[in-house]
This record gives C-alpha cells, structure tokens and sequence, in this order.
C-alpha cells in the first residue's frame, strides 16, 4: 500500500521546515525545508507573485452573478486542468506550479481560479484567516465554472 500525504507548513520565520517519518514505514524520515531570506519583505513577496504572472492571462469567469478572476497558461487546444490554490492564496509558487504543469509531456492548459479574491495570505495568521473566510460553496461553484470554462475555450479533455 502506497501511503501519501500533501502536507504544506509555513511559518513567520525565515526557515520553514518539516520532517515527518511514513506510518508503517521502515524508511529513515524525510525533510522538506523550504526558507525564504530574512530580507524579503511583504511587498517583495507580492512582487514575485506579480512577476510570475507573465505567461499567464488573467481572465474573469462569470457564474450568475458572481465574477472572479483566474489566471491561464499553456496552449490552446491542449487538454485543461484546474489547479488550486494553497491556503495562502494564488502566490508565486501557485504559479510556477500551474507554468510546470502546462509544460508536462504534450501539454496542458492549467486555470488557477482566484478563490480569495486578490488577497494572499503573507503568515500563518493571515492565511487562515482567509481559509477560515473562505465562502466554501461559492468556491466548489467557482472550480466547476473554471472547468466548465476551459471546456468552452477549447479543451476537450478536462
């Protein structure tokens, strides 16, 4: 049995780490660490989440009477993915990771819907209080419509 976990920890501190051992798992730990300069500010954080909005379009969805922004990147007539947003919101490394996909094998075209409205989460204490903010409803209906959009722009397969 294949055991997996998507686990994704932040902090305030300069250095983020976790290290975890598999349940039922003979193997050493592993360690994920992930650290960010002690000189990046607030604003350099949303500068980079900005820079990386170069390949992307940014679009806006409808369903009802409701708009949200999205971002796409990838081909046109390329099979579509939908991909989320980690509580801290569609950030840099959303981005990079919608950029990577859309480049996987013969291509996608990958939609990051904007489920927190613009906003992005710069610590723990801010990003869960956009998790926590969250309209869950109105953000199931915001994923269908961003499928439901890439179906409609072209991709066959979603």
């Amino acid at each position: 049995m294949l055991a997996s976990a998507a686990i994704n920890l932040r902090s305030s501190s300069a250095s983020r780490a976790f290290s975890k051992a598999l349940p039922n798992s003979t193997a050493a730990p592993f360690s994920l660490v992930r650290t960010l300069s002690p000189s990046v500010s607030r604003f350099s954080v949303r500068s980079m989440a900005d820079s990386a909005a170069a390949p992307f379009k940014k679009i806006q969805i409808h369903r009802g009477d409701t708009a949200f922004d999205a971002y796409v990147v990838g081909k046109e007539d390329a099979p579509g993915i939908v991909v989320l947003q980690e509580w801290w919101g569609v950030d840099f490394e959303i981005k990079n990771h919608a950029m990577k996909i859309s480049q996987l094998a013969h291509g996608f075209k990958a939609l990051i819907p904007d489920l927190y409205r613009g906003k992005v989460g710069l610590d723990v204490a801010e990003a869960q209080h956009l998790m926590d903010g969250l309209d869950w409803q109105g953000a199931v209906k915001d994923i269908q419509a961003s499928a439901n959009w890439l179906k409609a722009d072209g991709s066959k397969k979603v």
